[in-house]
């Protein structure tokens, strides 16, 4: 009993407890009183919000505007939708287009987190991009509510349900939406990227600059604090900004470039879009992922470079777009080959020519002339051919009177990319040399090489393979498909392209020498052109036409400029026999020594795939140098053609290695600067490479060595060999070897 009676005395005491104490844990736990009201709520009592409320109402909004949250919301006071209205013929907010504009605006004014103004600047960087945290004053936009989602567009000429590309290439995150951004204009981040009022109103002709704008909206108050977030009160009504697709889509004078660009868009049925429309709008229709995979952008991405992360609050992506007339007076000019259509084309025309009207970088209106396009380009055109400028959700976008014109259509590049008759030197050129050859800034003449004069020689690609082929003209044997066949085509191409800042090849009607790309020579005598193999067998290649690039000269040939497969010591001995007083001598020297392979015309120390000059003296200054004592003489004096002692022949190979310059070729000529000491074949007793000195004009060239200068004899010079190039001395070379 006395148990009970305790028991009970207990559980009345904790009551009296709890009940003593019930008005001061209900008030620490009450909402604070000076905690702002919701935004939803806000905006009701102010009075001047009347239809941005029905819009909140009608969108179904109220309660998420209401309770928790962290938003920033930008809103249009009643000021604002009077004008909307007036200016958009709507009655007001019971007209039926406000049915879906409600959500629209609502949608679009609302942006996820809260920001003060001085926030909105701070681009909140990932850690997979520059570096984790808030970075200052570069932002100027944020993701928004408001997304497309399904929309009908036309394939084959049938209606179909499909979403945007929410990632550049060919890849969909499907829990990504594609939420719109909206872009603002606060003056920190515009001092920090070096803009001005003048870059604003470039967009916005019609709204003053006041340093926070958003679109073309004023702010006219800032950082009114909320429950759940922050509202910045606007003095005109936003709704969604069209993406690059969208709005290139809804301008005619835009749709020959529109046509163009849906060339390259491919679609792909979703399976988890399909059920996520199905139940949302009541449909059985597939749905299609729309992508632009093949382009620099996809025009239709809301999101930027990096897609999941937050890069799209500092940047974005920049269209140039030409107007119908003068697209299609360009595209008549580049595809004249292919009757004026891409269709006939190879696609990688069309994606030059798209790929160069695209930025993935914002080009603000003062930086028109400074940023380059995805191919690293800058705008071909002026400032004054942009005729509209626009702020999209996904970019900048200027309509132009002029296109873009691409490097690899407009310099000597372009010849043979945009003629089907020169398929196969593309295809070399992509290999090794473009580059450097679409860089509008150098110079370069270029020989054109047709498929049919390809084809002529033996050259071929399979296409199964992969792979170069060479069948030597006129055989039987299978075509070769080995590296050698590669290593044959670049060769020639190499010898075909000649860089000539100064136009030095811009006339052809005298005669010249001239250094080839990769480093050997071509010779050209009233209108034709000889490389090594063209002199060797006097098949010289002749001018059809020439063209004149944006940087540079190309001309039309009948021929190849092909190269020797004899070795050096054939072309001396061809030149011995041709003129034995000026290189008999020194070839007897030659076949004589050790030095010389009579069988494959192979010089000892001389190498395949390596440049070399040769300085041959006359019969006469052979037997000078036996005379000084530089060379084995007979008993009567004259020079010893064919020494037997061993101190005989080893005076013999100073001499010959002393008039070969090793690794490099030489020319006679004032188109190439010289580069001195040059170091010949001969080394000294400490191993030391001896050298000389060469001077150079255009007929002219002298020779230095340890004592003396010697002069070449110029009619008897520049004669080609396999890398190398040949030359008649009326003297010999001193040199002290010890």
């Amino acid at each position: 009993m006395m148990r009970s009676i305790q028991r009970l005395l207990y559980f009345l005491s904790l009551v009296f407890l709890i009940a003593s104490c019930r008005k001061d844990f209900g008030s620490y736990y009450d909402r604070p009183a000076t905690l702002a009201d919701p935004i939803y709520q806000q905006l009701k009592a102010k009075g001047n919000f009347t239809n941005l409320v029905a819009c909140i109402e009608k969108a179904g909004y109220q309660e998420s505007l209401s309770g928790g949250g962290y938003w920033t919301f930008f809103a249009p006071d009643d000021a604002a939708f009077e004008k909307f209205y007036a200016e958009n013929g709507i009655s007001g907010i019971s007209d039926p287009r406000m049915d879906t504009l409600a959500r629209k605006i609502v949608n679009y004014s609302l942006v996820y987190n809260a920001y003060r103004k001085g926030q909105l600047s701070l681009y909140q960087a990932s850690a997979a991009t520059i570096g984790a945290g808030a970075n200052p004053n570069i932002a100027f936009k944020r993701k928004t509510a408001y997304y497309d989602f399904v929309y009908k567009d036309k394939f084959n000429n049938k209606n179909i349900l499909v979403v945007a590309a929410n990632r550049n290439g060919g890849s969909y995150i499907i829990n990504d939406n594609g939420n719109k951004y909206l872009p603002y204009f606060v003056d920190t981040t515009f001092m920090t990227k070096g803009l001005t009022a003048s870059d604003y109103n470039a967009f916005y002709p019609n709204t003053p600059y006041t340093g926070f704008n958003v679109v073309d909206a004023r702010v006219t108050q800032q950082d009114i604090p909320a429950e759940n977030g922050i509202i910045h009160v606007i003095d005109k009504v936003l709704t969604p900004l069209p993406n690059l697709d969208q709005y290139i889509a809804s301008k005619s004078e835009y749709s020959g470039f529109k046509a163009l660009l849906d060339k390259a868009v491919t679609y792909f049925r979703s399976d988890d879009l399909t059920k996520r429309a199905n139940a949302v709008l009541g449909t059985t229709d597939s749905v299609y992922i729309k992508f632009y995979a093949s382009y620099a952008i996809a025009p239709n991405n809301e999101n930027f470079i990096n897609g999941s992360t937050t890069d799209a609050q500092q940047d974005t992506y920049t269209m140039f777009v030409p107007k119908n007339a003068e697209l299609k007076a360009y595209t008549d000019k580049i595809l004249k080959y292919y009757n004026k259509s891409f269709d006939n084309a190879p696609r990688a025309i069309l994606l030059a020519f798209i790929n160069s009207h695209m930025w993935k970088t914002a080009v603000w209106p003062k930086q028109l002339t400074t940023v380059l396009n995805s191919q690293d380009e800058p705008i071909s055109f002026s400032a004054g051919n942009v005729v509209e400028k626009k702020v999209l959700s996904n970019g900048f976008f200027y309509g132009t009177n002029a296109p873009q014109e691409a490097n690899v259509f407009r310099t000597v590049y372009g010849n043979a990319f945009l003629d089907p008759k020169y398929s196969l030197m593309t295809m070399a050129i992509d290999a090794e040399l473009k580059p450097n050859l679409i860089i509008p800034t150098t110079r370069f003449t270029v020989f054109m090489m047709s498929d049919a004069e390809l084809a002529k020689a033996g050259i071929s690609f399979s296409q199964d393979r992969n792979l170069w082929g060479y069948q030597r003209p006129g055989s039987t044997s299978s075509i070769d498909y080995s590296t050698a066949s590669r290593d044959r085509i670049m060769r020639i191409l190499n010898s075909s392209v000649v860089s000539t800042l100064n136009g030095e090849l811009n006339d052809l009607s005298g005669e010249g020498i001239i250094e080839t790309y990769n480093g050997e020579y071509i010779k050209y005598k009233q209108n034709k052109l000889y490389a090594s193999y063209n002199e060797e067998n006097n098949t010289p290649v002749t001018i059809d036409s020439t063209k004149d690039a944006f940087n540079g000269k190309v001309y039309y040939t009948t021929g190849l400029l092909q190269y020797t497969e004899n070795n050096v010591g054939f072309h001396l001995s061809k030149l011995a026999t041709a003129d034995a007083t000026n290189f008999g001598s020194f070839f007897t020297l030659l076949n004589n020594s050790s030095l010389y392979n009579a069988a494959d015309n192979t010089i000892a120390g001389v190498s395949l795939g390596v440049n070399y000059t040769i300085f041959v003296p006359t019969n006469a200054a052979i037997q000078q140098a036996a005379t000084d004592g530089y060379l084995p003489k007979n008993t009567n004096g004259t020079v010893n053609l064919a020494p037997t002692t061993a101190s005989d022949r080893d005076l013999v190979e100073k001499f010959i290695k002393y008039h070969i310059i090793d690794k490099s070729a030489v020319a006679i000529t004032d188109t190439k600067p010289v580069s001195n000491p040059y170091q010949t074949l001969l080394k000294n007793v400490r191993g030391e490479t001896l050298t000389v000195s060469i001077a150079s004009t255009k007929t002219s060239m002298t020779i230095t060595d340890n004592y003396r200068t010697v002069n070449a004899n110029y009619a008897k010079s520049n004669n080609l060999s396999n890398r190398t190039l040949i030359h008649s001395i009326t003297s010999y070379l001193k040199y002290n070897d010890k």
